[in-house]
């Protein structure tokens, strides 16, 4: 009797196993399918998936992920819950995501919120539920949460492009410097994509906001009043009003006879040397997230002699021929750059 009890148990569980297997075989076909943009076809992956093994908790998030992707958001929805009831003591940190993304979509911002808290609480060191949680803040445009919540992302996950992205576009408006320092990170992160183009220009235009050259002889330079430095005297949080002037003043050099005939990298580089410069001057009296953060990554890079390399890093997605010659001869620079960068603490910035 013994034996034969022992017997159905190895029946059962080769049988579960081989369920298990199977299962994750459909599971990875149906994410190649998901990366190729065909939700339908993954969708329909995933559910035999769950047909063989109907607790697989993999198939559930990748379902849930492509539901969202394909907007079937109420779908997505019931696959979540249906996922959290079934694997309370699993990971569920996609889940959440997935989850709380789907409420956004549908309008259910406060919903949505509370999913991404209950995700933080249990997650608070997955950088995505931050990041989508500001997302969330965004697309109800409240901007200041949104962009505290791109901070807490990059403070768990300082490569993280999407958070450096949305930090540099929510802030370019009204905080040139910190904008300034969060599309330069970006453009280090996520070199050659189509978001890195745009990055790159954004930076170009906000590197020389407020100057204009009105004939031969004449600047134009224009201060935006917020950037200047509070009339009581009273340190403000994030404050770059004295690097932004000097930024401006550097950027009206442009025109400059010694100047005009060098290239844009080499002007970029001249700019970007003073604010790094006026940076460390003025780190002392700061504080605020970006001075924290942001500000001594920089200032090291100027201080290490690679702002030239960072540089045509930035460029290298402008094709112009002087970008290309020195990428072609200073390969040793970049390795140099890019050691540094990948070693660098930013546990110190924290």
């Amino acid at each position: 009797m013994k034996v034969k009890v022992l017997l159905l148990f190895l029946l059962i569980s080769g049988a579960y196993a081989q369920n298990k297997v199977d299962a994750e075989k459909l599971v990875n076909e149906g994410v190649i399918l998901h990366d190729k943009g065909d939700y339908t076809g993954a969708i329909d992956k995933y559910s035999k998936a769950l047909e063989i093994d109907k607790d697989n908790l993999l198939a559930l998030s990748e379902k849930a992920m492509s539901l969202n992707s394909a907007g079937k958001y109420d779908e997505s929805i019931n696959v979540c819950k249906l996922a959290i009831l079934s694997h309370s003591s699993d990971d569920l940190k996609n889940i959440y995501v997935s989850y709380a993304n789907s409420l956004d979509h549908l309008k259910k911002t406060d919903e949505a919120l509370r999913i991404y808290e209950e995700g933080i609480q249990k997650y608070p060191n997955y950088y995505q539920l931050q990041f989508n949680k500001g997302i969330c803040y965004t697309n109800s445009n409240r901007y200041s949460e949104a962009i505290s919540c791109f901070q807490r992302a990059l403070l768990i996950n300082p490569k993280h492009a999407g958070s450096l992205n949305a930090i540099g576009l929510l802030e370019m408006g009204d905080h040139r410097i910190p904008a300034i320092l969060a599309f330069s990170r970006f453009l280090i992160v996520e070199p050659q994509t189509s978001r890195s183009k745009k990055n790159l220009e954004n930076l170009k235009k906000i590197l020389t906001q407020g100057v204009k050259q009105t004939d031969e002889k004449s600047i134009t330079i224009n201060i935006n009043s917020s950037m200047l430095p509070d009339s009581t005297g009273v340190k403000k949080e994030d404050d770059f009003s004295q690097v932004d002037l000097i930024l401006s003043m550097a950027s009206g050099l442009d025109y400059d006879k010694k100047n005009i005939k060098k290239t844009e990298v080499e002007n970029f580089i001249r700019k970007f040397e003073v604010i790094c410069a006026s940076l460390e001057e003025t780190k002392k009296d700061n504080f605020g997230f970006y001075w924290k953060f942001f500000a001594p990554y920089f200032i090291e890079m100027k201080n290490k002699k690679l702002i030239e390399a960072f540089a045509y890093i930035a460029y290298v997605d402008s094709d112009s021929e002087d970008v290309v010659k020195w990428h072609k001869k200073n390969q040793a620079e970049l390795d140099k750059f890019y050691n540094w960068s990948k070693d660098y603490n930013w546990k110190n910035n924290q």
